[in-house]
């Protein structure tokens, strides 16, 4: 990987190991049908970067006839980041927009003031049954941008930066790494990327973001003489320098960025820096005043809580 330095710290260097400042296991959690594990929120961290939700999905294997099905829901304060490995979804939003969602591209879809959208299995991959697998994550808006215009981009994966080779591809979907810079626009500065590691490969880690987290999403790898397997979220101190050595072919979802201008209150589906603000939001859905989703009349209700 030519554009990555090569003075990486050493697999076991105790310095290494003391950059992990917290091993959280996802929870298992149903929407629509369909298992995620949740990462983020967890106790005791409940943001890393902008970053304040982190589900992976999946993978799950559907029957014929059968798949993802999310009703139309509401969304403010927040940009959703959704990536796939595997399978396809179809997105819908109150903004008119239809896209499928498909391997290796990435959608940001920016709810600001308010949007609605549903995520489903299409048509076409329910007759054939499907793989669902990826991740969907949250990234809270800066106050300035908590009430902008709704919008939805649509990043093809041949627009994404790649630095590919030494056993490592890593893909860069947001911000500043190894050498590349994304194209997606984000409104906080943010990192966001995945890195597939062959056996013995090592991908270092640099302190460029001081709230950085890494997601085991299959494989082993090794920090510092410390494994970890799949499933697990890895919270790193501000500062370090790390190196991670795979043990098996691994992926991994690196992210985070710099600290949000203050903490943030999330409730539901809707994200704030005002807790007014949420409380406006749970009655704008209540009365049915925020945008429907063209073609779709089910929702899903304000929950009870």
């Amino acid at each position: 990987m030519s554009s990555l330095p090569h003075d990486d710290p050493n697999p076991g260097d105790a310095r290494a190991c003391a950059a992990i400042e917290q091993v959280i296991v996802p929870r298992a959690r149903d929407i629509g049908g369909f298992e995620v594990r949740r990462a983020l929120p967890s106790v005791g961290k409940k943001m890393v970067g902008p970053f304040v939700f982190f589900d992976q999905m999946g993978p799950s294997e559907f029957l014929l006839g059968q798949g993802l099905d999310v009703r139309p829901h509401p969304h403010i304060g927040l940009s959703t980041v959704t990536y796939l490995f595997d399978g396809s979804i179809v997105h819908r939003d109150s903004l008119g927009v239809v896209k499928e969602i498909t391997p290796g591209a990435l959608n940001l879809m920016t709810a600001g003031r308010g949007v609605t959208h549903s995520e489903r299995t299409g048509e076409a991959a329910r007759a054939t049954g499907q793989r669902l697998y990826g991740i969907q994550a949250w990234a809270a808006l800066p106050k300035g941008f908590e009430e902008q215009d709704p919008a939805f981009i649509h990043h093809p994966e041949a627009d994404l930066p790649r630095v590919v080779g030494e056993g490592k591809r890593v893909r860069l979907m947001m911000g500043e790494a190894y050498g590349q810079r994304s194209p997606v626009e984000f409104p906080h500065p943010a990192l966001y990327a995945e890195a597939i590691l062959a056996p013995g490969a090592i991908l270092p880690l640099d302190p460029d973001y001081d709230e950085r987290a890494i997601y085991t999403v299959s494989g082993e790898i090794d920090i510092a003489g410390d494994v970890f397997g799949p499933g697990q979220l890895l919270i790193l101190k501000p500062g370090d320098r790390i190196s991670i050595l795979a043990q098996t072919n691994a992926r991994l979802m690196i992210f985070g960025g710099e600290p949000m201008d203050g903490p943030r209150h999330i409730w539901w589906n809707f994200v704030s820096s005002s807790k007014e603000r949420i409380d406006q939001a749970k009655a704008d859905w209540a009365a049915g005043r925020f945008d429907s989703v063209p073609g779709e009349s089910e929702f899903i209700p304000l929950p009870e809580r």
